[in-house]
């Protein structure tokens, strides 16, 4: 995987994320309140934008606190770029 497909991944999820998240109603601050565990708003910030790689578990924390599988939460579409 080049770095521009990498990168092109991360934004993808990321943009998923946020949108799941504000289709909730939910702030950056509510989200970390409903994952669990030690999470901060920065980090999630960082996620939606791309700008960081997640761990499998910490996306896995992410859907249970959106309350949807890890695969729809993993679900982009090449023209959401």
């Amino acid at each position: 995987m080049s770095s521009v497909e990498k990168s092109d991944l991360l934004k993808n999820v990321g943009k998923r994320i946020q949108n799941l998240r504000l289709s909730k109603g939910l702030s950056q601050v509510d989200l970390v309140g409903k994952i669990e565990g030690n999470i901060d708003t920065t980090n999630i910030s960082r996620i939606e934008s791309g700008r960081t790689n997640p761990t499998i578990y910490t996306l896995y924390r992410i859907s249970k606190a959106l309350e949807i599988s890890l695969e729809e939460l993993l679900k982009t579409e090449e023209h959401d770029k």
